[in-house]
């Protein structure tokens, strides 16, 4: 099934249930509609509601349809379980975004780096600070590290815009998997330069190792938010306990 056509279909009723073209708690049109409306077979259409199902915006339901059950937020949102760009989340949260890249050097890694990212002494890395900007507020400072033989040519330019971008689009590299956790930490220095940190003396922090489809870790990032402005989202269901005789 080619992935440009059910991605396509995704992106466009992602768009349309943001948006509220279709309201919550709304029946999405059904899958025969929406086969005859994107020129498409069944299977590409259960495709792509089958990743909006993922990403917690439709619920099936057996037999109905399928429900509508995104709710738009003030705050906001992160997605902890998908990933996504923080230029994919500006847009999705319908706000403006803004990188500036206060340090872009490359390195190798040493046992300490090894130890604190994932990636073997003696690795090439780039090693890129962000500060990450929505609205004109500066609130999200990056740490990333990317292992420079699975991303060459990486430049300050394309990190001030998208490294997922350039990943996915020039490189042709397939994100796959991002190991990720969530922590409170105390403010350093550089946080308090960099960001308006009011009376807050901590930062959510969202630290993760990336994978490709080939299973290599390109990417470390520590990624450190105010911690008034965000919230983190995930989708999750229950799996029910096998019954013991």
């Amino acid at each position: 099934m080619p992935k440009a056509k059910y991605d396509h279909i995704y992106r466009d009723l992602k768009e349309k249930i943001e948006s509220e073209v279709y309201a919550y708690q709304e029946m999405l049109p059904s899958e025969n509609t929406l086969v005859t409306e994107y020129s498409c077979s069944r299977n590409t259409v259960r495709r792509a509601l089958a990743e909006l199902t993922a990403d917690g915006y439709v619920q099936p339901m057996h037999g109905k349809g399928v429900r509508n059950i995104f709710q738009p937020v003030e705050q906001t949102s992160f997605t902890v379980g998908g990933i996504e760009s923080f230029k994919e989340s500006a847009i999705r949260n319908n706000r403006t975004a803004f990188t500036k890249v206060l340090l872009f050097t490359e390195l190798t890694a040493d046992e300490k780096i090894e130890k604190k990212t994932g990636f073997k002494k003696g690795s090439e890395l780039y090693y890129i600070q962000r500060l990450r900007s929505l609205n004109g507020k500066p609130l999200i400072l990056d740490h990333n590290y990317f292992l420079k033989e699975v991303i060459p040519g990486l430049t300050p330019g394309i990190a001030s815009q998208s490294i997922y971008d350039y990943l996915e689009n020039d490189l042709g590299i397939t994100i796959t998997t991002s190991k990720r956790t969530l922590t409170v930490e105390r403010v350093t220095q550089i946080d308090e330069k960099y960001i308006d940190l009011q009376d807050y003396n901590c930062m959510a922090v969202i630290t993760s190792q990336t994978f490709d489809d080939n299973g290599i870790q390109f990417e470390y990032t520590q990624s450190r938010h105010r911690p008034d402005y965000f919230r983190f989202q995930d989708v999750a269901t229950r799996r029910r306990p096998p019954q013991y005789l």
